[in-house]
């Protein structure tokens, strides 16, 4: 991967796409201009029993401009980079930008809040695989995981690994790159016949190679993930605690992130609109957002506007302490933006953490959520309900798995109601968050 694809190279070529289309669109009239471009290059390897399923090579690449006449805006997008493919999207995004109504929000971020410092954040790990040496990962996961007492079947496992490059430039002088790599190995089983088949899956995803668990591990956690849903029944209907596993609870996050966005916002479309100062958690529970932090997921020196990333706190003890903006919305909401324009990156908790096996215990009586369905997620009254699996939880402890049952609240409840934060903390994504329990949902079943 890394001989095949120059990174250093790529950048250079990028930076000076981005500023001849700068250039060029100064030379053609446009008051303001802004461009962004990338180019990613990654390879896939699927296998299933024992075969290679497909081998997949993707280079991608994109370059788009924005320009401003006055308050009025132009965005057009190509993935040729020529000399007359650029200038012909410069002038295309001109005489869009003449037509559109004049919108008193739009336009650059102020020149002041530009990055100006571009540290090395330790996102680049490039892997040199070959194709063979990345199947030769995939079967070991596949097999490791087949090798255990009771898979019946399988769906497959995955690598991918790939590297790019991004660069952001406009007309007040910004221009900044980066240069990052994501690589990530997976593994999906089946257990039993019938009525009582079950599949589930692990993976592993970092940016640097050497973290990786190895394929072993994650092939057997797969496998004891399903086995561990053999002879799923229905659980009774009431209203009850629910703990949600990890990377479940990392999507509540994501809800409350939405909520706080400055688009849902000055749209009206949010039910946290006008709850700045407002106490939404509990009082041990705050929100962080460090972009910066070495190697980690999403971390970025500046964002979709070249404004310098910053750490943030949206919540403080319990309290909405900031919405998330970029410069557009927040111009809407008549505030200044907080370095988000392209969303939250590197959110991390403060709380009190503990494990697991004592969130079961406060819990009692309830469900633990491993696998959640449906879309039933209303951003605007945060209204909650999706279909869900897990486990059946009595007397503190995991007595049987369940499915087909949906769990439903609202999210101001949800969040209100949350008792505690596991240590189990999931670290795969740009959320980092342990498990987490929440009082008194209705769960429905038989």
């Amino acid at each position: 991967m890394s001989q095949a694809f120059d990174a250093v190279e790529q950048q250079a070529r990028l930076e000076a796409r981005v500023a001849q289309a700068l250039e060029l669109a100064k030379r053609l009239g446009a008051d303001a201009c802004e461009v962004g471009a990338s180019v990613d290059q990654g390879i896939e390897v699927g296998v299933r029993l024992g075969d290679v399923e497909n081998v997949e090579l993707s280079r991608d690449q994109g370059i788009a401009v924005t320009v401003y006449v006055g308050q009025r805006k132009g965005s057009v997008s190509t993935s040729d980079a020529s000399d007359e493919s650029l200038r012909a999207v410069v002038e295309k995004a001109l005489d869009i930008a003449r037509y559109t109504a004049e919108d008193p929000a739009s336009g650059l971020a102020d020149a002041a809040l530009m990055a100006t410092e571009l540290p090395d954040l330790g996102v680049h790990y490039p892997w040199s695989l070959s194709t063979d040496d990345a199947i030769e990962l995939a079967l070991a996961c596949e097999s490791a995981g087949r090798g255990v007492e009771g898979i019946a079947n399988s769906e497959g496992a995955s690598l991918s690994s790939g590297e790019g490059v991004r660069v952001y430039g406009n007309s007040h002088g910004f221009l900044g790159s980066q240069r990052g790599s994501r690589h990530s190995l997976s593994c999906m089983l089946i257990a039993g016949q019938g009525a009582d088949m079950q599949r589930d899956y692990d993976y592993t995803s970092v940016r640097n190679p050497a973290d990786l668990e190895s394929p072993e591990v994650v092939g057997r956690r797969a496998a004891e993930k399903t086995l561990a849903r053999l002879g799923a029944t229905s659980p009774a209907t009431g209203r009850m605690p629910v703990l949600f596993a990890p990377e479940l609870a990392s999507g509540l996050v994501g809800s409350f992130m939405g909520a706080i966005a400055g688009g849902a916002l000055y749209r009206e479309a949010s039910f946290l609109c006008g709850q700045l100062g407002e106490t939404i958690f509990p009082e041990w529970f705050t929100l962080r957002e460090r972009p910066r932090e070495y190697g980690a997921m999403a971390s970025t020196a500046f964002d979709n506007d070249g404004v310098a990333t910053r750490d943030n706190v949206f919540l403080d003890q319990g309290r909405l302490a900031s919405y998330m903006l970029s410069t557009y919305s927040a111009r809407r909401l008549g505030m200044t933006t907080t370095g988000n324009a392209g969303g939250a990156r590197n959110l991390r908790i403060d709380a009190p953490l503990v494990s697991r096996d004592e969130l079961l215990a406060q819990m009692g009586r309830g469900v633990l959520v491993t696998e959640l369905m449906g879309q039933g997620v209303n951003g605007v009254t945060g209204d909650y309900s999706r279909g869900a699996s897990g486990f059946w939880v009595e007397d503190g402890k995991i007595q049987h798995p369940v499915e087909e049952f949906t769990i439903a609240g609202n999210l101001r409840d949800m969040f209100a109601n949350l008792q505690g934060v596991g240590s189990d903390i999931d670290t795969r994504g740009s959320v980092h968050t342990g498990s987490w329990l929440i009082d008194d949902m209705t769960v429905a079943g038989e």
